[in-house]
């Protein structure tokens, strides 16, 4: 499985987990496809068709798709979750819980060498950012 398509359906289960999607988080997946390479049309019709099947079903083929990754992969992916869930200045209780999930119950991957990518990530996005944005 590819990282592409576990990044897309961590996303659009990390968004939706507390019931509220707000322009932050979905500016933070803009810059998240960006980075990744994911194409706009892509990422919208993968995001349509998931929402036609259970959360519970994208989350049981998510984890398999996950542990199909290499190591690097999976801390990137969950280092994508936390820079998503943090674009709003403040991580939901109900995300924390499904990061937690992920990262520690079914790959046990360690929260500081995820903490270092998002980091990276977050850096790396905002430096893109801001060298697309109009100089006043």
């Amino acid at each position: 499985m590819n990282l592409k398509s576990a990044l897309i359906k961590l996303y659009y289960l990390l968004v939706h987990v507390d019931g509220v999607v707000n322009d932050r988080e979905e500016a933070a997946g803009t810059q998240m496809i960006k980075t990744e390479g994911i194409s706009e049309p892509e990422f919208i019709s993968a995001l349509e068709l998931l929402k036609k099947r259970t959360a519970s079903n994208i989350y049981a083929e998510c984890i398999e798709d996950l542990r199909k990754l290499n190591h690097q992969n999976q801390v990137r992916c969950i280092a994508w979750l936390c820079a998503v869930a943090n674009a709003d200045g403040f991580m939901d209780k109900t995300e924390w819980q499904f990061i937690y999930k992920v990262y520690h119950k079914e790959l046990n991957l360690n929260l500081d060498e995820v903490m270092k990518v998002q980091k990276e990530l977050v850096g790396l996005t905002f430096k893109k950012s801001l060298s697309l944005s109009p100089i006043l």
